[in-house]
């Protein structure tokens, strides 16, 4: 099987740079764009991202030999968007200023490209425990890479980063705050995690890949 040939590591930390669903599977892209503006909108984002991802995956592995191949899309979307009202009732509940700032962003994570591409790809042909562990890993390098993102544009724009100022208002460079800043931003860090993961590629043994 093919969950067999690849250790749980692997597993784990597979989206975290050489398949990061940001910056080189390009996933997921409207809410990071949108919400990416501050330090704590990108982390709040990233947090219930994350946790749809992991157990969304953990669950549909579990029902993937009982669900009808002609209608697994809808089931999958079923099963992403019930998990996704759980979490947004819970940040309505426990962290709402957080929760008006992100706005319909959060729903949106059913539609959004991530979950449902993880569990077509991964969690319909994995066992429950590894695809928990793609969906974590995967969340994680969304989450890291939505920080990333919300950390330079919230420096650049605003001088701070979770609301702590790190310089004068006066050397703030508002486009990054802007949808270009956003492009330009992403783009950067696109490059840089392209160039990471072909660097590590060539410095890996021949054959490793297998272990």
């Amino acid at each position: 099987m093919a969950e067999n040939k690849l250790s749980d590591w692997a597993v784990l930390t597979a989206g975290w740079i050489k398949q990061n669903p940001t910056f080189v599977q390009v996933l997921g892209m409207c809410p990071v764009l949108a919400v990416s503006t501050s330090a704590e909108n990108a982390l709040g984002m990233g947090l219930a991202t994350l946790g749809v991802l992991a157990i969304s995956n953990l669950f549909i592995s579990f029902v993937r030999n009982i669900i009808p191949n002609e209608i697994r899309i809808p089931v999958y979307i079923s099963i992403i968007a019930a998990f996704v009202t759980m979490v947004n009732l819970l940040m309505h509940g426990y962290t709402y200023s957080l929760w008006v700032s992100l706005g319909i962003y959060i729903p949106l994570i059913v539609v959004n490209c991530i979950p449902l591409g993880r569990a077509e790809a991964f969690a319909s042909k994995h066992g429950p425990w590894q695809s928990f562990l793609d969906g974590l890993g995967m969340g994680i390098g969304f989450l890291g890479a939505i920080m990333l993102i919300g950390i330079t544009r919230e420096l650049f724009d605003a001088g701070t980063i979770f609301g702590y100022r790190i310089w004068p208002e006066a050397y703030n460079v508002f486009v990054v705050a802007l949808p270009p800043g956003a492009f330009l931003v992403i783009g950067l860090y696109m490059g840089l995690f392209r160039y990471i993961g072909k660097i590590r590629s060539e410095k890996k043994p021949q054959g490793s890949e297998n272990k």
